[in-house]
């Protein structure tokens, strides 16, 4: 038996056109690799779409490709991400499925008498692979169906299973992510042969005691400068799985690179430098590096002297790269400043920085307990976050956004 893990690409994530075909070019690629593989069937881990609701040019793309899956009897199995969950209960995930394109993998139901989550398992018909997992939302929401699942029922399952996930474990985490809040892994059930994780960007495998092989795959594409800066590119995990004597399986982990394009980065000090300094060091750097086909990252950092940000002349180091062949060129001034200003510290990850900003307004007020106002705030931000679905009025648009928060308050 043979399948791949992917998780979190985000498509629809990039404002810059250039950088969203790049993003789709890599679930191109990456479906290629595992058709080529022959593998038996595909996870994904949750975030295909940056959104619950993404636009229909890439809803085309994403179902011509599901379809091709289809079409070769390779199934694609998934869990709603963080992004991809809807506080409606309408995702795009949902259509897709519909439509027989992939199966969503997160289902049960919640026992009347116990009021434990009970889910049940998908079995793959090629494989007999059993496969369950719990979806994820933004802000560690999905904490509450770990508390309620209903562990042992999933643990005494015999076979060969898969859990998915899309949440933040304690013990998977990297150290550049080591503050993040987090579950521990003992909120999983045990005895799960493969444990396929999203949500966390950054490629990691571990074997627990009690659990096996747990993995986040990371992301599929970079999803942000940060991410492009460090990681370049993206990948996936493909899986091998091998039945021995009854009851003994073995299994390779081995992590797939997703490379669409070379990346070339240059990080500068321009600290005590003046404005035209900074613009012919740059060019002068990059003069020194290939760049054609290449996306080209700029990170300027430090304090310049004599002058401001906005007199660095950006436009003729762009023309200049674009003359040379680059495909794309991003810069990234968060920690540059001017003499005259104080630094202002910017976390690059929105999702922590909002995190950060809710818990500090928190209670300023008490109309709810402290998890409640919380939660509450989080599918607040998320309902005030939507757009206009194609075709909508802006009547209808209002009507909807004022019924799903009516809805979130009870009224």
């Amino acid at each position: 038996m043979k399948y791949a893990h992917l998780g979190d690409l985000h498509l629809g994530a990039w404002r810059d056109q250039k950088m969203r075909d790049l993003s789709t070019k890599a679930f191109l690629t990456a479906i290629d690799g595992c058709i080529a593989e022959k593998v038996d069937f595909i996870l994904f881990a949750g975030d295909l779409f940056n959104t619950s609701l993404p636009s229909l040019d890439t809803l085309k793309i994403v179902a011509k490709k599901l379809k091709e899956l289809q079409d070769r009897n390779i199934p694609l199995y998934t869990i709603a991400g963080s992004h991809d969950f809807s506080p409606s209960g309408k995702t795009m995930i949902d259509v897709l499925e519909n439509g027989g394109l992939l199966v969503n993998v997160c289902k049960g139901k919640v026992n009347a008498e116990t009021k434990e989550l009970e889910l049940r398992f998908t079995v793959d018909n090629k494989t007999g692979a059993k496969i369950t997992g719990v979806l994820g939302r933004r802000g560690l929401l999905d904490k509450t169906y770990y508390e309620s699942l209903q562990r042992e029922m999933l643990e005494n399952e015999p076979g060969y299973k898969i859990f998915m996930f899309h949440t933040t474990i304690a013990e998977l985490l990297p150290e550049h992510l080591a503050m993040m809040e987090a579950q521990p892994i003992s909120v999983f059930p045990q005895r799960f042969n493969y444990y396929a994780g999203g949500h966390i960007h950054h490629p990691t495998k571990k074997v627990i005691d009690g659990y096996g092989t747990v993995t986040y795959s990371g992301a599929l594409f970079p999803n942000n400068f940060q991410e492009v800066e460090k990681y370049s590119y993206g990948g996936y995990y493909v899986i091998t799985v091998d039945h021995g004597a009854p009851g003994a399986v073995t299994q390779i982990v081995e992590w797939v690179p997703v490379k669409v394009m070379d990346h070339v980065s240059l990080v500068l000090d321009c600290s005590e430098k003046a404005p035209d300094v900074i613009g012919f060091e740059v060019l002068e750097e990059l003069e020194k590096r290939e760049v054609k086909d290449c996306l080209v990252t700029i990170r300027l950092k430090g304090t310049i002297k004599g002058g401001k940000v906005g007199d660095i002349h950006f436009k003729d180091i762009f023309e200049r790269l674009f003359a040379r062949g680059a495909y794309c060129v991003l810069r990234n001034t968060a920690k540059l400043q001017s003499q005259e200003f104080e630094e202002i510290v910017v976390n690059e990850n929105t999702e922590n920085m909002e995190e950060m900003l809710i818990a500090e307004h928190l209670q300023q007020i008490s109309l709810f307990d402290l998890e409640k106002e919380k939660e509450l705030t989080k599918n607040l931000l998320q309902v005030l976050n939507t757009t206009k679905k194609e075709g909508e009025n802006a009547g209808d648009f209002q009507n909807r956004i004022e019924g799903e928060m009516n809805r979130m308050f009870g009224i």
